[in-house]
């Protein structure tokens, strides 16, 4: 077994292999950008090197400095987790180069199988069934065009040499491929360095169901069972559970052999995943991921084995150990993202103002309370696994569990989350990767606000403040005393729907009493407990400036605090503002000042978190003046271009 073992990789991924290592006796090194310097990964590991600045290009992809890192480590493997590197065959070649175990695939599995388009010729020479498309060299956007419009519309376009939903677009005519085409081929290059694409018919509602597989170097290759992964936005995983709902043992038994006779066609060693689409009883190969999954902790609740361990006994040259024979119980597992569900899942940064962890859940994560969430990485900030007898208890204990999970600071899909799991069709095993945007009146609406709850904990949290800064001097007492009356303050808030309040509070000696919109009551918040009335809830209360983040229950709600002498916010001069929704870089400037553009006309294209947004005009107009420099980072709110509408 190694002595020392580096981790090219950073967050929770290199957080899980680390917590291996360590049990194992294995010492285990980091890396890191600057802009991960203080990262949870770096702190728990034995040492740490870093490696470039925060894009990714410039850091977790230089396979140079992460050698060169090993080397002067001592380090005997290196395990690339997932993302980056971790399906990068000159990568492996270049540990091999340097004498350094790559605990993964040989490079000549990641090949054969790292690009989707030569992944299917295999699976087809093999004979496994695969979604009717163009897999072909032939980049040429008419000849990509010509094949699509072969296949019939609607079309998925996905890039060739990634997975996580990166570089995919689906088309639903011929007008809008060219388009669709040039923004996937754009995300896979940054994603990957590869933009090649492939083209398939599109599914609408299919399940996504995977399996997990596991090859030594003796000859031995196992399935792991399934994984359910249907429940996805932007064709990125949210929920995950093992085993499959509503899979018969005779569809079980047909995907396993296949993923495993997959995986014996290249001489495959390690840890994989083949993910298959199935619809109307039929199944389909999709691709083969040459590495460790995101979803793997449900594989290991319901098998009992520590894959990661497995891993670094198969780099090793250890041979399997006996697989298990069925998996026990059902696991679930959710995506906690910094992301806004209501806004088309836009990515958010910021730092974690306040984390709680519930007890009872297994929580994979690289992030603690006071981190930052940057745009240069991965929106996931945790993963929330439970295991239990049957699915019904596992959805029990995920519901307790995600009730108990309290985050504030970037907006997050905790309430997504609760939604889906609470929905009768998800219990009732009914899943298919259109879950999401079929129930999307439902699931996506934004979290209501309680009014009432909301106003009297941030009247109380103002209150305690101003006692807390009263001194001794009762002129500068900020106690609302009034002469010959009752004391009494007025605050003025905006309600997250916008709405303008002013509350009436009544400094009692013990809480208040309040004005509120419903009418008179008393309140006290003490130790983490907001009264209302005849009834408490748990409330903890944030501040950052003007803005309360207020955890009623732990669901987060935000409520502005507003100053009614202050000038009121007026537009842009000189025509429509159009600002950054995100923090975020900005990549392509499609415009020119003076220029016309139409209603819905491309005008930047913003890149954060792996991912692409195109800002378009929001009428017809002529372009008066521009922000944004193309590569120029810009945060939440940046004023990018003003448009004099027609």
């Amino acid at each position: 077994m190694f002595r020392r073992i580096l981790i090219a990789n950073r967050g929770e991924i290199a957080c899980r292999v680390i917590r291996t290592a360590r049990r194992l006796g294995i010492a285990a090194v980091a890396v890191h950008s600057d802009a991960d310097a203080a990262a949870l990964h770096v702190r728990m590991a034995d040492a740490a090197y870093a490696i470039g600045p925060a894009p990714p290009r410039e850091s977790y992809l230089r396979i140079d400095a992460i050698i060169d890192a090993a080397r002067r480590a001592g380090a005997e493997a290196i395990h690339p987790g997932y993302g980056f590197l971790s399906e990068n065959a000159d990568f492996a070649e270049a540990c091999a180069a340097a004498g350094i175990v790559f605990i993964g695939p040989p490079p000549s599995a990641i090949r054969a199988m790292g690009s989707k388009s030569a992944a299917k010729a295999l699976m087809e020479r093999a004979g496994v069934p695969l979604v009717p498309g163009y897999h072909g060299e032939d980049q040429d956007a008419a000849h990509l065009a010509a094949e699509a419009a072969a296949i019939g519309f609607p079309v998925l376009i996905k890039a060739s040499a990634g997975g996580g939903g990166r570089g995919m677009r689906v088309v639903a005519d011929a007008a809008a491929f060219p388009e669709a085409l040039a923004a996937a081929q754009r995300e896979a290059g940054a994603a990957f360095g590869d933009d090649r694409v492939l083209v398939e018919k599109y599914l609408a509602r299919p399940r996504h169901i995977e399996i997990q597989v596991f090859a030594d170097s003796h000859g031995k290759t196992v399935s792991l069972f399934e994984r359910d992964c249907s429940i996805q936005r932007r064709h990125q995983k949210v929920v995950e559970e093992a085993p499959a709902p509503g899979l018969d043992a005779a569809e079980r038994a047909a995907m396993g052999e296949a993923a495993v006779a997959a995986a014996r066609a290249v001489g495959y060693v390690g840890a994989g995943t083949v993910e298959f689409i199935a619809e109307h009883g039929r199944f389909y190969f999709m691709e083969m991921n040459t590495r460790l999954q995101v979803e793997h902790p449900v594989t290991e609740c319901v098998t009992g084995l520590d894959l990661v361990e497995w891993q670094l006994r198969v780099a090793a040259g250890e041979a399997l150990p006996a697989a298990p024979v069925a998996p026990q119980g059902h696991a679930i597992e959710v995506r906690i993202c910094a992301e806004d569900p209501a806004r088309d899942f836009l990515p958010a940064t910021g730092t974690i103002q306040h984390l709680r962890e519930p007890e009872g859940a297994r929580i994979d994560t690289g992030v603690r309370q006071g981190d930052a969430i940057t745009p240069y990485y991965d929106s996931m900030i945790a993963k929330l696994i439970v295991h239990g007898a049957d699915r019904a208890e596992a959805l029990r204990r995920l519901d307790t569990a995600l009730g108990g999970y309290e985050i504030a600071g970037p907006a997050t899909n905790l309430g997504l989350l609760r939604r889906i799991i609470s929905h009768p069709d998800f219990a009732a095993g009914g899943v298919d990767t259109g879950f999401i945007a079929t129930r999307a009146a439902t699931l996506l609406a934004p979290e209501e606000a309680p009014a009432d709850w909301l106003l009297a904990a941030a009247a109380l949290h103002l209150l305690a403040a101003a006692r807390a800064a009263t001194d001794a001097d009762p002129w500068s007492a900020a106690d609302s005393w009034r002469v010959n009356a009752e004391p009494y303050q007025d605050l003025h808030f905006r309600l997250p729907g916008g709405d303008a309040i002013t509350l009436r509070i009544h400094p009692q000696a013990a809480g208040a009493r309040l004005d509120l919109p419903t009418g008179s009551a008393e309140a006290h918040l003490h130790d983490g407990a907001l009264t209302l009335g005849a009834v408490t809830r748990r409330a903890k209360i944030l501040r950052q400036g003007q803005m309360l983040t207020i955890l009623l229950d732990g669901v987060p709600h935000r409520l502005q605090i507003e100053d009614p002498l202050a000038p009121p916010e007026g537009a842009a001069a000189g025509g429509a503002r159009i600002a950054s929704p995100i923090p975020a870089r900005v990549t392509r400037v499609l415009v020119a000042v003076g220029d016309r553009v139409e209603a819905g006309a491309p005008l930047l294209v913003l890149e954060a978190m792996k991912m692409e947004l195109t800002l378009r005009a929001p009428a017809a107009g002529t372009v008066a003046a521009m922000h944004a420099p193309l590569g120029t980072l810009v945060d939440e709110g940046k004023e990018l271009i003003v448009l004099t509408p027609d």
